[in-house]
This record gives structure tokens, sequence and C-alpha cells, in this order.
């Protein structure tokens, strides 16, 4: 039983900060134009059943999007960044209004006209969204999937620096299916080379991330080697892990999914998710802006992609405890630690259960390699 008076709302709480990052990133622009967080862990983790409640950090939408393939009575994404919001509009759209090979083709997996796909799209999106994309032909046209900054930082590090350091056949090469022995055995006498060691640590340093990829303040709150934390990870996707199944590993290198599909653009997928696709709701705010207006005990899963990484401890524990308000009892909270470490105080023991066995045994299957995290919680009050 929950220990208050069930007539309240966030908005008698005490007033929550809005997300820090808010006042010190650029949000102009489509930061991330994919969801780089691995899909399959995430729904393994939540346990989405039929009839929950989500509410979803939107980023680029293909999380939000892959939660209604579960049938739950709602998803709210939210993103104070309206570019992430328009994208996963016109995602959510092309569900709604495209055959599967045009969503392909409009994400940029599959050759078309993406410009008259838009064309046929333009009619059901809001003002905002269509003012935002009428002047991104280019992004539009080489597919969506393409156009958010991170994006854009891959495509320098696989076409500018990659071929300093292995050729475009080593990188076919890496990509065939292997067993787990045949995999190391290509690391380290393929792939493990000087020059890719010194190049990754350059690429994915701090400095150069925060300039071409990730925004600096991003990383205010991380403490670590930013590169030697993220090398060690792309071992354990390149050995332990099939690269041959891994989808986001193959666009970095080749700016395509060569043999797997995230799990939004899997066509065993592409049903639910469009018999479903009006159970979706998306906000442009903080989460906290929307906490204010639910009802407490209203969410049962929570996808928070990173969103902690960005926080003082201090408005992590705040913005944990209205989360926790927020859901119901049995409700999840699924985040990703990348480089600052986040989970939940232990003096929330008593009302946020942490099933660290299961988080660890998933992040070892992680096929979006660069957290060093995964953190699932339960509500237990």
């Amino acid at each position: 039983m929950r220990r208050f008076n069930s007539t309240l709302t966030l908005k008698n709480r005490p007033q929550l900060r809005f997300s820090e990052i808010e006042n010190h990133a650029d949000f102009s622009r489509i930061r991330y134009a994919q969801c780089w967080e691995d899909t399959d862990i995430l729904l393994k983790a939540l346990d989405v059943k039929p009839g929950d409640v989500c509410l979803s950090v939107a980023s680029a939408g293909d999380n939000s999007l892959s939660l209604l393939a579960k049938s739950p009575a709602k998803v709210i994404a939210v993103d104070f960044n309206r570019q992430q919001i328009a994208l996963l509009e016109l995602k959510a759209r092309a569900f709604k209004f495209l055959t599967y090979d045009e969503l392909l083709c409009l994400i940029g997996v599959r050759p078309g006209d993406r410009i008259k796909l838009y064309a046929k799209l333009r009619p059901h999106l809001s003002d905002a969204t269509r003012t935002f994309f009428d002047v991104q032909k280019l992004d539009i046209s080489r597919g969506i999937g393409h156009a958010g900054k991170f994006e854009k930082y891959f495509e320098i590090f696989r076409n500018a620096a990659l071929p300093f350091v292995h050729t475009t056949n080593t990188c076919d090469d890496l990509l065939i299916a292997r067993n787990e022995d045949e995999r190391r055995r290509f690391f380290s006498e393929v792939w493990n080379t000087p020059k890719w060691r010194t190049l990754f640590r350059m690429f994915f340093s701090r400095k150069v991330m925060g300039l071409l990829g990730r925004d600096p303040s991003f990383f205010q709150y991380v403490q670590t080697d930013v590169a030697e934390a993220i090398l060690s990870r792309t071992e354990h996707a390149l050995t332990n892990l099939d690269p041959s199944d891994n989808p986001y590993l193959q666009w970095i290198l080749k700016g395509n999914y060569v043999s797997a599909l995230p799990y939004y653009l899997r066509e065993e997928n592409y049903e639910a998710i469009k018999t479903n696709i009006d159970r979706l709701e998306w906000h442009v705010g903080s989460i906290e802006s929307v906490l204010q207006d639910l009802p407490p005990g209203s969410i049962d899963k929570f996808n928070l992609s990173d969103i902690f990484e960005y926080m003082s401890m201090d408005n992590f524990h705040k913005l944990l405890n209205a989360l926790v308000l927020a859901g119901r009892t049995g409700g999840r909270l699924v985040y990703w630690n990348m480089l600052a470490p986040r989970s939940r105080p232990e003096k929330m023991a008593p009302v946020l259960k942490s099933h660290s066995e299961l988080a660890d045994r998933l992040h070892k299957e992680d096929k979006a390699f660069f957290y060093s995290r995964l953190i699932v919680e339960e509500i237990t009050c």
C-alpha cells in the first residue's frame, strides 16, 4: 500500500528543479536520429505487459515506438528537444501511413524517393514538425537515420578516420558471423592494432566527442577516462558479442544495417507497432515537467535512457523520488550509466528494489556497447 493520500498529484509536492542539461546544451537540432540503446535488453528489463502505461524518454523515438509492440495501454514519450519530438512524430506517422518497405526507405535502410515519401506524410504532421522538416531536404533525401549530430559524428569516424587504420575489406570481415574463439582470434590478430587503439583514444576522447558528437555539458559529472572506458566496452562488443548480429555496430562501420535491424525496424514487429500507434503520445518538455501533471501511481514502466548522467547527485535523488511517486507498485525503472555512476541510494531501499542480477546479465548482452552499466529497479511501495 502507498503511504500517501491518493488524491495528491505531483503538483502538490515540493517543486522539482527541471533538467539541468536543458539550460546548458544546444537543443536547436536533432542530436540523435537513432536510439543508441539496445531495445532488446530494454524490453526484457521492463517486461511490459498488455495494458501497462509507459513513460519513455523520446530521443530518436525508436524505443518509444518499440514499446508499442507489447500492447501497452499508453506510451507517453517526452523530450525537451523539440526537434527530437518532431523526429518521433515523423517516424510515428511513417508507421501509420507507409508500408514496411517505405518505412525502411525513409529511415535510409533501403533506396527510394524519400522526398516523395515525406510529401506523402507531410499533411499528417503538426505545423511545428512540418516547419522543421520542410527545410531539412538533404537529411530527408539521405534518410532520416542519418540526420542527427551523433550519427554525423560516426560518419566522420567512418569516412575520415577509420580508413587510416582498417580497409573496407577488413571492416566487412569483422561483420562476418564467427564463433567466439574465431572472433577473439580475428580481434587480436587483425583488428586490435596499435593504430586502432591510438585512433580510438583520440576520436572518442572527451574533447573530440564533446566537439563533434555529444554536447560537452553532457560530461559535467563524468570523472573517468572517457576513451578508455568505451574502448574496453568495444572489445566486449567485438569478441563476446557477435558483430554480424549487431545493428548499432554495423551502422557505425558501414552507415547502414548490413545483416541486423534494430527492434522497431524488424518486419515481425511492424504490424504490432502500426496497430498500436495511436496509443503513443508525445510531449515537449523535461521528465520533471511531465511528472508535475501525473497523479501518483499512474505509470507502470519507465524507459529513462541515460538522463541521470547529466544531473547532480542531489537532483538525481529528487527526480528518483518523484518517479517512485508517479509509479505503481511493481513498476519498473530502466536506465543506463554511460560514464557517471547512478543508481538508487540505500535510503530508498524500502521503496525501490534493485534487480542487479538481471541488470548485469542483460548488460552482458548489450549490443549498444557504450554503456558501463544497466540499472533495473522496481517500485515496492
